[in-house]
């Protein structure tokens, strides 16, 4: 397997990180972990697009990892040369999301159907509400979904994707909790979105400091990895976006932790998954 970090940013745009996104690429295909910000800007960089990704996946329904869904729907359907249903797994609400993204998305539907002879369909979608345990097998990918800690933020969920020998864990937006922790067992790759208490704090916004008591800070996913015996922890939707110079401080706070390998995400990233 393969994991690209398409965006490595947060709700806060930045010139050089686009939303949250992770590809995973697998034996049946690319996958996709949540659509942020530029979405597919970033996939087309890494060769990859809408009409290709095998499923969509997302961890939860706050508005920056989904912002890019619309994007998606519309390029899936519109660059394709036959029905192609978009299948989408996420929380509780997917099926509302979708629904309402295609409501949004009717009056360009309109518009390309009497434009373009050829495109004789609408867009579609199948879409699977997942809670817990195995919700995707498909030729030795197996896909396993766990409740993570996001609160007020309900439901939300991790996924570890498994293929052969080799696995990956996308946690979402979470404090440390038991969900995660199942997922997290033995796993080669650990994508973590993590803050930087101290930073944030010493900016002292109330409504970034709001941000501290539902993500996992740098030291907590940290300690997650070490307690799993993860191989190499991925820090990303970095909150505040590091300052140019300033890479090794984070990488220092999870060192102090985590023995195993630490990288801080930039989009792009690409990792190779190997035993």
């Amino acid at each position: 397997m393969q994991v690209i970090i398409l965006g490595s940013g947060s709700p806060l745009p930045d010139p050089d990180r686009a939303g949250p996104s992770t590809l995973v690429r697998t034996p049946v295909g690319d996958l996709l972990f949540d659509c942020g910000r530029g979405v597919l800007m970033r996939a087309a960089a890494a060769g990859s697009g809408a009409g290709a990704f095998r499923a969509v996946f997302l961890t939860h329904l706050h508005s920056d990892h989904i912002t890019d869904l619309n994007d998606i729907v519309t390029m899936r359907w519109a660059m394709s040369f036959q029905p192609n249903p978009l299948p989408l797994f996420g929380p509780v609400g997917t099926e509302a999301l979708m629904r309402a993204t295609e409501v949004m998305l009717e009056p360009d539907i309109g518009y390309r159907l009497a434009h373009h002879d050829d495109l004789q369909w609408r867009p579609s979608s199948t879409v699977t509400e997942v809670e817990q345990g195995v919700v995707f097998d498909e030729v030795g990918v197996r896909i396993t979904v766990a409740p993570t800690d996001h609160s007020p933020v309900r439901p939300t969920l991790g996924f570890r994707i498994d293929a052969e020998d080799q696995s990956v864990v996308i946690a979402g937006d979470t404090v440390p909790c038991q969900g995660l922790e199942e997922l997290c067992a033995g796993v080669d790759v650990l994508v973590h979105t993590v803050v930087r208490r101290d930073l944030i704090e010493q900016i002292g916004l109330p409504r970034l400091s709001d941000v501290i008591d539902y993500h996992s800070s740098v030291g907590g996913a940290a300690r997650t990895a070490a307690r799993n015996g993860v191989g190499t922890l991925v820090l990303t939707h970095l909150v505040p976006a590091p300052a140019p110079g300033t890479e090794q401080e984070w990488l220092d706070q999870a060192g102090a932790h985590f023995d195993g390998e630490v990288v801080l995400a930039t989009d792009l990233l690409t990792i190779d998954v190997a035993r």
